[in-house]
């Protein structure tokens, strides 16, 4: 592997020094002949980690997409199930594509839900596994088998999320058990069915709000206390817990410590959010996302998980620095705990995926969420001013 060492790099904003690099890892003192790289006096973070998004679904490389999908989430799972096949959209090439972006931001690794559906099978799970394998050692990609067209509502699904496990998927997902499913307990009783035979983590999309995402909420904390999962589940958006009625939200999120339920928020502009500052109060593990990027759903995202720790600060109102570093944390150590990253860090041993930013402070860093000047993955560059090393296809 690349020996380096980075000279002159602030390490978390800290004071300048030079870290040392050998086999992938931090190093005390530098090997013989390593490659010295000078960083000018920048900041120095671990990797970025994208925890919530869907690499087969990207629309990036393809001709632009006229959107005219109407409004309910159920018109846009439609319509995309659908368009798919019009589009000749390859889940291979398109994750591969969106991935290579999220490399060249300092992305490192990467919780992407894969669509499973009696449509199209499973293509995307292929696709992106494919994808996994081809980008191997450059950045680590996650799978969670997603039904995001539903189970209950769809037969034949619940068969192919448990072929998708039993090929190597490494999550259970779900969906709005409610909303979506119209059967809160056939659908929940399924994804943990499938948790169990495989042993396997669930992340579960809960798009419901208020008093239906409350309810959803507590089947799924009450299956977790149940079955001794804790730990073990994640639920992403979680629009619910951004209700006006902080009263209720405040008992979901003792609940919700007590059973070691992470949170992962997309900071959407056109939802409620959950409240970052109280989820850290509560010990709440919580990661953060950019969902899909460029697809049949909207036209915006750029995969850029720094960006997205800004749009965490504006959409909680976080304006201190300390709050700010919040937002950072969010989309690095908060991400990396829930999907149980062993050696991750800027320390001694540590892995070397990291990423050098521009700015004084990282408050700045992520206001400004210039183009990376560097990034790392175990120690191999992955990207460099902005632009990942490998081309896209």
């Amino acid at each position: 592997m690349t020996t380096l060492t980075l000279k002159n790099c602030r390490p978390l904003a800290g004071p300048a020094t030079d870290l040392h690099i050998t086999d992938g890892l931090f190093t005390e003192t530098a090997a013989p002949g390593a490659e010295v790289v000078d960083c000018g006096g920048r900041i120095l973070i671990p990797g970025l980690i994208e925890a919530h998004t869907h690499l087969d679904k990207s629309l990036l490389g393809l001709p632009w997409y006229r959107n005219e999908v109407g409004p309910r989430l159920i018109d846009k799972i439609t319509n995309e199930r659908e368009v798919k096949v019009s589009l000749g959209l390859d889940p291979q090439v398109q994750s591969e594509r969106h991935a290579i972006l999220a490399m060249s931001h300092g992305c490192t690794h990467i919780r992407s839900h894969v669509d499973v559906d009696t449509h199209h099978g499973l293509a995307g799970i292929e696709g992106v596994m494919a994808t996994r394998e081809k980008l191997a050692g450059m950045i680590d990609i996650e799978i969670v088998a997603f039904p995001q067209s539903g189970q209950m509502t769809r037969p034949g699904t619940a068969e192919l999320m448990d072929e998708a496990l039993a090929m190597g998927a490494e999550l259970v997902g779900g969906i709005d058990p409610c909303g979506m499913e119209r059967d809160p307990k056939g659908h929940l009783d399924t994804i943990f069915g499938l948790a169990a035979k495989h042993g396997k983590p669930i992340d579960i999309h809960l798009h419901e709000r208020d008093a239906l995402g409350w309810f959803s909420m507590e089947e799924i904390i009450a299956r977790t206390e149940a079955l001794g999962m804790q730990g073990m589940v994640s639920i992403s958006h979680a629009f619910c817990l951004g209700a006006v009625d902080r009263a209720q939200v405040e008992v979901l999120h003792r609940k919700l410590a007590e059973n070691r339920i992470h949170i992962l928020t997309t900071a959407p502009a056109s939802a409620p959010v959950p409240v970052v500052k109280e989820l850290k109060a509560h010990g709440i593990l919580t990661g953060a996302g950019c969902d899909g990027i460029r697809d049949t759903w909207g036209p915006w995202g750029n995969s850029d998980m720094l960006e997205k720790a800004a749009h965490i600060g504006m959409r909680n109102n976080l304006r201190r620095d300390d709050e700010v570093e919040l937002a950072l944390e969010i989309c690095t150590r908060g991400g990396a705990a829930i999907l149980g990253i062993e050696g991750y860090g800027l320390e001694i041993g540590c892995a070397a995926d990291c990423v050098l930013v521009e700015g004084e402070t990282l408050a700045e860093a992520v206001a400004i969420h210039a183009p990376r000047k560097l990034a790392l993955k175990g120690g191999r560059v992955i990207a460099r001013d902005g632009a990942c090393v490998i081309e896209a296809p």
